[in-house]
Parts: structure tokens; sequence; C-alpha cells
């Protein structure tokens, strides 16, 4: 279990690594992502599906820039082929993100890998649109691992594991394939999220030191009491939740209980400075450069 005090000290920060044929402009859309060479601070940026607000989301494109600006994480969300193979997308069906339709668990990997997983970009995000995303393809987590391995942290959360029988067994067989279970710096490689407290139950019994976050949806200001905390504490080290549903005495309760708070999905600067006043341990965002900016300035002025 992640022990909370030498999280919140401690930064891990990526590099560049990369094994895959997929040609990728080293340096994209350097306007909006500067490299950064500055240590980060303990405040964890967590690319939310990669640097998502310059490049589509889970793709190797995303992902290169939030490792060009040293992100602390890479956030991947996790579905489930039909033959079983652990893909990275957000929803449970391809459409949205690319130009077929269906669900994943009706698919073959090799179905999904003849989408283009980059033009809906182009036709959404005129400013930042570029003819490289054009013909992206879904990666896998086991692309994504062989890419990048320990040059990277990552961020994993099983998504609709309902839907997918095995999908807890094949990324901790995948995790221990590549050896990413280590700390580096008193920080660890992997962290796994969920709104399922099942799969963070069957994920904890089997590997009781990965570290785990359990999502919470709320639709209304948040509230959580010290028996919920209780509970969760028994098989996790943190909660994750919509930022816009929490305030500075949540989290100072939920940290007092000894628990992360890392709060989704924050790109506005204003927004940032507030959840880093108020305590938070680390936060998604679509514009992981902006998140490093703000806590450098920040360091700046302490």
């Amino acid at each position: 279990m992640i022990v909370r005090g030498v999280l919140a000290g401690a930064c891990f920060a990526l590099l560049l690594g990369g094994c895959s044929n997929e040609k990728i402009d080293p340096s994209p859309s350097q306007e909006h992502v500067a490299k950064d060479e500055e240590k980060a601070s303990p405040v964890f940026a967590i690319s939310h599906r990669g640097a998502s607000a310059y490049a589509p989301e889970h793709t190797f494109a995303s992902y290169e820039m939030a490792e060009n600006v040293k992100a602390d994480y890479l956030e991947i969300d996790l579905q489930m082929t039909k033959d079983g193979k652990l893909v990275a997308m957000h929803d449970t069906t391809v459409d949205r993100t690319t130009n077929g339709t269906g669900k994943v668990k009706d698919m073959t990997l090799a179905q999904i890998k003849k989408l283009d997983a980059g033009s809906w970009f182009n036709e959404t995000h005129s400013d930042e649109s570029k003819l490289m995303y054009e013909g992206l393809k879904v990666p896998t987590l086991e692309e994504i691992f062989q890419r990048y391995g320990k040059k990277a942290n990552y961020y994993i959360e099983t998504k609709s594991p309902n839907l997918y029988p095995g999908m807890e067994e094949e990324l901790l067989r995948l995790i221990d394939n590549y050896q990413l279970q280590e700390e580096e710096h008193g920080v660890p490689r992997i962290i796994v999220q969920s709104f399922s407290k099942k799969s963070l139950q069957n994920i904890h019994e089997k590997d009781p030191d990965l570290p785990l976050i359990q999502l919470i949806s709320y639709r209304e200001p948040a509230k959580i009491s010290d028996q919920a905390l209780s509970e969760i504490k028994g098989y996790a080290d943190g909660i994750g939740m919509d930022y816009r549903m929490i305030d500075k005495p949540y989290i100072q309760k939920v940290r007092k209980a000894g628990l992360l708070v890392h709060p989704y999905t924050v790109n506005d600067e204003s927004d940032m400075i507030r959840l880093i006043e108020w305590g938070a341990d680390g936060m998604f965002t679509n514009q992981p450069d902006l998140l490093k900016k703000v806590k450098r300035n920040l360091e700046r002025e302490s």
C-alpha cells in the first residue's frame, strides 16, 4: 500500500522512449508543449488520456506529448477485445474516437487495428489538427509497455470490468511480464483506479502491494463518512472524483484518513491553483504542460 506522505513528497520525471513503428512527430504542438527540464513538485501531473487537449486521446501522439513535458503519469483507460487483448480506449464502443462502430468486446484486436483513431480529432479540434493524426491506431496496453517500459509511470483504469471477465488477471499478467511493480524514488510505477470496488478488491486480493485508487461519482457536492473512508482504506490508497464536487474540508478529511486525493479533470489554471492550495496530491488534466507551469510558478512564489 502507498504511504501518502511518501507519495506526496516524491515524484518521478518521465523520460522519452519508444520502439513503435508508428510515425509520430517527436515534438508536436510545441507552441503548447515546451519540454520541461525542471524537477516536478510533489503534486502529481496525471496526463488524462495523454496530453489529450492537443492530440487524439489514447494514441501514441497524445502519450508522446505527455512524455515531452514529463508528466508524472500516463493515464490509460482499458477495454478488452473479443480475443482477450487489453486496449487503450475510454468508451465501451469505438464509435466516438475511431471511424468504426461497434462494441470493443465484440471486436477482435485485428478488427480494431484496422480503424483510424486520429482523424476524428482533426474534425473536432481544428486549431490542433494535423495530417500526422490521420490513420493513428488504437494501442494495446502491451504495446504501451513495450514502448515506454520503465521510463514512464502508468495510471491505469479498469473500465466497465463487469463486461470483461479476466480483465484484472490479464492486467496483472502484463505488469508482471514487464516487471513494472517496483517503485522509483518512492513513487510506484503503476497505479490502478476504477469505479468498480469489486474490480479493485479483486486486484488487491491478487497483489496487495499494487497501489489502488477508488473512483467515486458524485452528482452533488461531495460528502464522505468516516466509515466509508475506513472501508476504502482496507483495499485502496486513495480516492478520485470530479474536482467540481469537492471543497477544502473534503480534501482535508480524506487526507487526514491517510488516503490520497486525485481529482479529475482539471484544465483551468485557477482551478489547479485552488486544488493545490487545498491539498490535492495530484490531478488529471488534458493539459499537463499547464499544470507543470502552475506548479513551477507556485514553487517560485513559496
